[in-house]
């Protein structure tokens, strides 16, 4: 039957054409991990994960041993990595689906091994290493205490495999590049203790977009061919179509990479509506709850079918545009959980069932992730992985 108004566009083309660019990017340097975790940022891992596939991905990292289980029945053939590691009793489903995991806990490698067992099978794991950000991974502290006995889980004899090492660079969008360079010397003083122990890794798995697009992936796979290994970046962002911005801004000039990202990328993901009705109001008219905006003259309102239940910020709220007939028209009164208003006064072709742009191009106007950040004091990570998943997914 036909469904209520609010539906995002995915072009899945846009995405493979993206993928490739920023793999002619990496090359020769490093491979390329496809993001596609949080549903693929929001935009739906049942179509994204195979266009990243099918644009040359041969990695894909998601959240959660059970988005690994739909991502793999989507992509039979990939290298699927699960970067938020396994919880307790999920080790089973690791063999089960054939997938990667994340680990830096002692008992993660523990079931990890019982599950490898009982399967009769091998399987790869990415020891990640905190580097800075104190959030997961193994503390190089300390002389190395706490990374000998995890390196124990990887003998000769043992089912795991140590297929890689990972960190998560905090700062890669900071343009100075300070944070960047302390986090790969610590990681290089932990490759040297890793070898040391006889282990040989195949991939050194560190950098994001922001890594990438600032032009560090030379200096990753130099690090990692120091220690015979080869190296491995996790667009994001950019896989979607956006550069992250960087703070502070590039004080000289911008790195020839991210200069050729703004051009090429293409944005995957448009945010559509549609107008319910329109309707005048005189002066003194209250619009939306607890009368935050009042007609100072008589005015022409749009009714949308969006609302903060399907992701748009609250806090949009008397202080937005979205995009009517090419043009911008002002969110008045409060955003509603169903529906929002605009002021249409002064486009006055509006009526009901004309498409309403959130996020996305109309006409020469363009309303992006970034927009909504700005507004709502977020990121554009959180305004894609916001959208509710009553709002239906369309690959266009």
């Amino acid at each position: 039957m036909p469904t209520r108004p609010c539906w995002v566009e995915i072009r899945t083309q846009s995405l493979e054409e993206d993928y490739r660019f920023l793999a002619s990017l990496s090359a020769p340097h490093a491979e390329l991990l496809a993001i596609v975790k949080a549903d693929a940022y929001g935009h739906s891992l049942a179509h994204c994960a195979p266009a990243a596939v099918r644009a040359g991905a041969r990695w894909l990292g998601v959240t959660s041993v059970e988005e690994g289980a739909t991502a793999r029945a989507l992509c039979p053939d990939a290298h699927i990595l699960v970067i938020g590691g396994v919880f307790r009793k999920q080790a089973s489903a690791i063999a089960q689906h054939k997938l990667t995991t994340v680990a830096w806990e002692a008992w993660q490698l523990e079931e990890l091994s019982a599950a490898a067992r009982a399967s009769q099978t091998s399987l790869p794991v990415h020891l990640e290493i905190d580097t800075g950000m104190s959030r997961q991974g193994v503390s190089p502290n300390a002389e190395f205490a706490a990374l000998a006995p995890l390196l124990r889980y990887f003998s000769p004899s043992s089912p795991l495999r140590l297929e890689a090492v990972m960190t998560h660079l905090y700062a890669a969008d900071e343009a100075d590049g300070r944070g960047t360079k302390a986090q790969l010397a610590q990681l290089d003083a932990v490759l040297t203790r890793i070898h040391e122990a006889g282990m040989n890794p195949d991939w050194l798995n560190v950098g994001n977009s922001a890594a990438l697009l600032a032009g560090q992936a030379p200096a990753i796979a130099d690090l990692a061919a120091r220690h015979g290994m080869k190296a491995m970046l996790r667009p994001g962002l950019a896989l979607y179509g956006l550069a992250p911005q960087f703070e502070p801004p590039f004080e000289d000039r911008e790195p020839d990479t991210f200069v050729a990202a703004r051009a090429a990328l293409k944005p995957v993901l448009s945010w559509k509506s549609a107008v319910v009705g329109v309707r005048s109001v005189p002066t003194g008219a209250v619009v939306g709850y607890n009368g935050t905006f009042v007609a100072t003259e008589p005015m022409r309102l749009a009714l949308v079918a969006a609302g903060y239940g399907d992701g748009l910020d609250r806090h949009l709220s008397n202080s937005f545009s979205l995009l009517v007939c090419g043009q911008r028209a002002p969110i008045v009164g409060r955003i509603s959980m169903d529906q929002t208003v605009l002021d249409v006064t002064e486009i006055p072709d509006v009526e009901p069932g004309d498409e309403v742009v959130i996020v996305g191009t109309q006409g020469s106007e363009t309303i992006t992730a970034f927009d909504h950040a700005a507004v709502s004091g977020t990121i554009p990570w959180e305004v894609f992985t916001r959208i509710n998943a009553r709002v239906r997914r369309i690959a266009v």
